[in-house]
């Protein structure tokens, strides 16, 4: 996508100076060159644009990078570049801390989301496309049951998966399920927001860590109190935070977050294992009565070239809470082959109905799998 003229150029570059209260004497020459990197990511349909140093700027489409033939950028350039267009909170982040992140509109063009770190003493930043349309379960090729989570009473509900895994994508489709189906409070807390939500048939309220607040554990407790119904935390990152989504599941809340793990025993492992070893056992004696569901997922390479998660979920039940009150998580598996008939699937079980529905491969569904002699089983069947 390109501007057609000079006056499509200017009025682009004009509305992205008043929206992010870009200062006057900011050379309009830094954001022109952002926005044609930008516009190529729309064109290209890629998911992240890198910009590193000795590089050129790199693009990720469908799970690959892509140079690109642009000239090559030094660290200077990248830094100029980037904070030109970062809104105030994010430039003071980089000035103190050296690292920012925000979220950036453009007109016509779409959101962004704008990682700006250092590597090697030198500016660096990944910029990531945030999709304008919330997809369904079905268009993500995931299973059925997971529209369960979105029927849960109150309590915790886990998402976990590696950095880039779909996790912030499949939970903006479960919000959306109770956002259109119920007369429900919804409040979200992001760093930044990805997915913007319409109030339907419930209010959305969307608050945004550096924005609208200060982090996400005082953002939480704060959200307590304006009478929410569905809380989203978008990311558990330290332990006050996940003291504080334990609070609200307790009190009557549902509870939505994600966290950077593997599984499923590993997902309900990083909340303990984040608190002093004294505080452990009480931490899972609260873990065992609040977490009401476990959810982890990756990516795998479709036949058609893209990518689509494959999942496992935990339905929470008695045996559950016994094993994660015992510390016994490696018998989380085999609970959640016993709690079929509530909802649960194991990744093998996934994986399998993917390979028969012929959208991905046999072979790249054995390498993702957590327990291959089990696909291997499924599809022998």
């Amino acid at each position: 996508m390109r501007y057609h003229s000079s006056v499509d150029r200017k009025n682009d570059l004009d509305a992205i100076v008043t929206e992010l209260d870009v200062e006057a004497d900011r050379p309009s020459t830094t954001i022109d060159a952002l926005l044609d990197l930008l516009h190529q990511m729309v064109v290209r349909r890629a998911s992240d644009l890198f910009l590193v140093a000795g590089l050129a700027p790199v693009f990720r489409v469908n799970g690959a990078v892509n140079p690109s033939n642009a000239g090559i950028l030094d660290g200077r350039d990248i830094e100029v570049m980037v904070v030109s267009a970062l809104p105030p909170h994010a430039r003071t982040q980089w000035q103190q801390r050296r690292v920012a992140d925000c979220s950036l509109r453009v007109s016509d063009v779409g959101r962004f989301r704008i990682n700006l770190h250092r590597e090697r003493g030198r500016a660096a930043a990944t910029v990531r496309l945030l999709p304008t349309a919330i997809p369904t379960l079905a268009e993500l090729h995931l299973p059925a049951e997971l529209e369960l989570l979105s029927m849960l009473g109150p309590g915790l509900v886990l998402i976990g998966g590696a950095t880039g895994s779909g996790k912030t994508t499949t939970l903006a489709s479960i919000i959306d399920l109770i956002n259109r189906r119920d007369k429900k409070h919804i409040v979200t807390i992001e760093d930044p927001i990805e997915y913007e939500h319409q109030h339907r048939a419930s209010v959305v309220e969307q608050v945004e860590i550096g924005t609208d607040c200060a982090d996400f554990a005082n953002a939480l407790r704060d959200a307590v109190r304006q009478a929410p119904d569905v809380l989203v935390v978008g990311e558990m990152r330290d332990p006050e935070t996940m003291r504080a989504a334990l609070a609200a599941a307790e009190t009557g809340h549902l509870v939505f977050s994600t966290l950077h793990t593997t599984d499923v025993a590993s997902t309900v492992g990083r909340i303990a294992d984040s608190f002093p070893p004294e505080r452990q056992p009480t931490i899972r004696q609260e873990l065992a009565m609040a977490l009401s569901a476990v959810l982890t997922q990756r990516f795998v390479p479709t036949v058609n070239g893209g990518r689509v998660p494959a999942c496992e979920l935990l339905i929470v039940g008695y045996g559950a809470r016994q094993h994660i009150r015992k510390n016994a998580l490696h018998h989380l598996h085999q609970e959640i082959t016993i709690t079929r008939k509530h909802g649960s699937f194991t990744l093998e079980q996934h994986l399998h109905h993917l390979v028969t529905q012929n959208v991905v491969r046999r072979d790249d569904a054995m390498t993702r799998a957590q327990h291959p002699e089990e696909l291997e089983r499924l599809l022998s069947a």
